[in-house]
């Protein structure tokens, strides 16, 4: 799991996304960033998630900030995820998972008594000078949205 925490800087990264532009958190300089880590497109869970994001983009655009997700899946595959759900965001296709390690967010999981290594859903909200401000590590699929402006309220409030 994730050592990074509120007040620290987020890992520079650099990333392709579903259409194989070069992302980097250099590009959100000055803008509030959503990154979202996720498992694997299409699954019911990241679905919920992204199609949350999806339906509350206009009120978290509205607040502010960029969204960008990031799972192991390929280009292709979030083409096809970004198609299929009518995403407004861009998904970086981590496949040799540079970003997701450098958040720290690969490691052991169980699910259905098995173990194995995978990506834990987390979420980092990071403000205009690239610190985090919030990491969410308990994500409410179907309400994360929520979680992300609760996290703008603690912050600011």
């Amino acid at each position: 799991m994730t050592t990074l925490q509120a007040g620290d800087p987020a890992p520079a990264f650099s990333g392709l996304n579903e259409q194989g532009e070069t992302i980097r958190l250099a590009d959100f300089q000055g803008k509030k960033l959503v990154l979202f880590f996720y498992p694997k497109d299409n699954t019911p869970g990241c679905t919920a998630e992204a199609c949350n994001l999806r339906d509350n983009y206009e009120a978290l655009t509205t607040a502010g900030y960029a969204l960008l997700g990031v799972s192991a899946d390929s280009a292709r595959k979030h083409t096809n995820f970004i198609n299929k759900f009518d995403l407004p965001f861009s998904l970086i296709a981590d496949t040799e998972r540079e970003v997701i390690e450098a958040f720290g967010v690969w490691g052991p999981k169980k699910f259905m008594g098995r173990e194995f290594d995978g990506i834990h859903r987390t979420t980092f909200v990071i403000d205009e000078k690239g610190i985090i401000e919030k990491v969410i590590r308990k994500v409410k699929t179907g309400n994360h949205t929520a979680q992300i402006l609760e996290a703008t309220e603690e912050t600011t409030g």
